[in-house]
């Protein structure tokens, strides 16, 4: 389009995505397949809305740097070795028998060694992006098929380090150094080779050491706009750290990402870069569509035809024959085949410094391009053929939890100070999985201290109740001590995620119905138990026998629950309940009163062991819990 402009551009892209993304997923086809035939409409081969993808590519990649980087915060380091299987075995198996029958292959039709082992290699890579996308459309993140998908695609990922490090290996040393831009410019190979280590290196450091601190000062001061802030300015700065020693910059931030894996900021950075992603990355995928050369395609339609079609069945081959070898069954080895058969977001990075090397002629990078961008958009249609085949529903069951990044939570326990802990230590102890929140850095870094697992993060934001797995857990425990937030927790939490029970904390009584009445099922108040504790040990001190005093507290618990219950029904209307308040006040004294009676008229001999048995039972017979109104 002559005369562009960023805003029209913006246009064009944006009106692009929202009209063909809904089409395809409306026609199962997933959001992928949506943003790559809108950019393949608007691009120079079609409408020609856009006539050089490329400017837009270099910033629409951003979107795979930021997804990286996320993905880097799921993979905790603490937990690779209880995917050992799906990581070291089937995604190193995967990406080196895939690239030596695709090496052997450019052989076959005359390539030079040299070239035929890049390309095959490149090639070896799937697309993170698509792959995670249309797993998570058809709702097999959590499924075997899943589970195994990320695996490989993790150690794929890795697996990028020594492909780009080997690269001005494989170069003529004429063209490498005349490839080389930045602080390699002129330098030999087994430096830049040594650059790319000590970037590495130093990206890890910095992630462990340097930002912790950081994001640690900054949510003290309790500056969301500056805690996203740093957190954009270490994507972007290990971007151009990445980039000055040749790397590509979604390599950089993954490793940031996985050097703060184990942070309790975690859960706080997944939910203020979330966002960006997700727009970027549809950016990214237009981009790609926009860049397949239909004329080029149609020139060579035969051995482009040849390339996808034979780079799907082999990739899909292989990774089929790996799983088996792993004793993994059939079914599944065929899915994850079919969803890892596509060429990567990698191969656009690696071919174009290939090509820049010398390593790979240009004409067939072109093809190779247009070759990994076709095979992005067969993979819904891989996934469903295998459906088809397969017959529906199959890998819809959970994989086993020890198999997994990290396991899904059982319940969410939001604030963890004195009243949060000592709930979510009981859960903890009977072998229930637990993911903690608070919005005090200081009270996240006095537990880290003490061991014990916490991430800082504000529970009333959604986005951040998200990324802490509330769409998975069972269970909501609002242990927050600021009475409005805790109320704002409830009714965002019952309106976006109705399979939480939820359980909060109540100042008073007042606090109780308020938040009943925005949706909580279990409330809490949080000095009742403790002043009813005290009263019983008040009535032992005074002479009470530990029997009857014990009965007193259980009686006192039930008639104040039952009168709380009846209260509940004239909550709103401050002069019924003021009313209805005295009534049922001096209601409950007199049959307090009544009960003590009846005790003082109860033969001792031979009650005793009933007493005891009825004491026992008391308070758990009938839990303190209040039914919404």
């Amino acid at each position: 389009m002559e005369g562009s402009t960023p805003l029209l551009m913006a246009m064009v892209y944006l009106s692009a995505g929202v009209l063909a993304v809904p089409v395809a997923q409306r026609l199962g086809l997933g959001s992928v397949l949506g943003y790559l035939v809108a950019g393949l409409l608007i691009g120079p081969s079609a409408l020609a809305f856009v006539h050089d993808p490329a400017e837009v590519m270099h910033f629409a990649e951003f979107g795979v740097v930021i997804m990286l980087f996320l993905i880097g915060l799921e993979v905790q380091p603490s937990l690779l070795w209880h995917m050992r299987t799906a990581f070291f075995g089937l995604g190193g198996l995967q990406v080196l028998l895939s690239g030596l029958a695709l090496a052997a292959i450019g052989l076959a039709f005359g390539m030079d060694w040299q070239a035929a082992v890049a390309l095959g290699f490149i090639l070896s890579l799937s697309s993170t992006a698509v792959v995670l996308q249309s797993l998570e459309e058809k709702g097999l993140r959590k499924t075997p098929t899943g589970q195994a998908s990320q695996g490989i695609l993790l150690f794929q990922d890795v697996a990028t380090i020594p492909m780009i490090a080997a690269l001005p290996l494989l170069a003529d040393d004429s063209v490498s150094n005349a490839a080389e831009t930045g602080l390699l410019k002129g330098y030999p190979a087994w430096a830049h080779a040594a650059a790319v280590i000590g970037a590495v290196i130093i990206v890890i450091l910095v992630g462990r050491f340097l930002m912790r601190p950081a994001f640690r000062y900054i949510a003290k001061i309790r500056s969301r706009e500056i805690f996203t802030a740093l957190a954009l300015l270490l994507v972007v700065g290990v971007s151009l750290l990445m980039q000055a020693v040749g790397l590509p910059a979604a390599l950089g931030a993954f490793l940031a990402g996985v050097a703060l894996a184990d942070s309790e900021f975690r859960r706080e950075l997944e939910g203020d870069i979330e966002p960006f992603r997700g727009l970027l990355l549809g950016l990214f995928f237009m981009s790609v569509g926009a860049s397949v050369n239909l004329a080029l395609a149609a020139q060579h339609f035969g051995l482009l035809a040849a390339m996808v079609f034979g780079l799907m069945a082999v990739k899909a081959a292989v990774i089929y024959g790996v799983m088996r070898a792993f004793g993994i069954p059939a079914r599944t080895a065929a899915q994850t085949g079919a969803a890892l058969s596509q060429g990567g977001e990698f191969a656009f990075v690696l071919l174009g410094l290939a090509s820049a090397a010398g390593v790979i002629a240009a004409d067939i990078s072109a093809l190779s391009v247009a070759a990994v961008a076709i095979s992005m958009a067969l993979t819904p249609f891989a996934l469903m053929l295998y459906d088809r085949l397969a017959g529906p529903g199959f890998s819809s069951k959970p994989e086993p939890e020890a198999g997994s990044l990290e396991h899904e939570p059982d319940v969410i326990v939001a604030g963890f100070g004195r009243f949060g802990q000592i709930a979510a230590r009981l859960l903890m102890v009977n072998k229930f999985n637990i993911s903690t929140l608070d919005a005090s850095a200081e009270q996240v870094e006095l537990v880290r201290r003490v061991g014990r697992r916490v991430y800082y993060g504000d529970a009333t934001r959604l986005d951040l109740l998200r990324a802490a797995g509330a769409a998975q857990a069972k269970l909501l425990i609002v242990a927050i001590d600021d009475r409005d937030q805790a109320e704002a927790l409830v009714e965002i939490a019952k309106q976006y995620f109705p399979n939480l029970t939820i359980l909060a904390r109540a100042y008073d009584r007042r606090h109780a119905y308020r938040l009943l009445d925005r949706g909580a099922h279990v409330v809490e108040r949080e000095t009742f138990e403790g002043g009813l504790a005290i009263g019983e040990k008040a009535l032992r001190a005074l002479g009470l026998a530990p029997d009857d005093a014990a009965r007193a507290s259980a009686s006192f618990r039930r008639h104040d629950e039952e009168m709380v219950t009846a209260l509940a029904k004239v909550w709103g209307d401050d002069e019924k309940f003021a009313v209805a308040l005295r009534e049922s006040s001096e209601r409950m004294n007199q049959l307090l009163a009544a009960d003590m009676e009846d005790r003082s008229l109860e033969p001792q001999a031979g009650s005793q062991g009933e007493s005891q048995a009825e004491t026992q039972a008391g308070p758990q017979a009938e839990p303190h819990a209040l039914p919404q109104p």
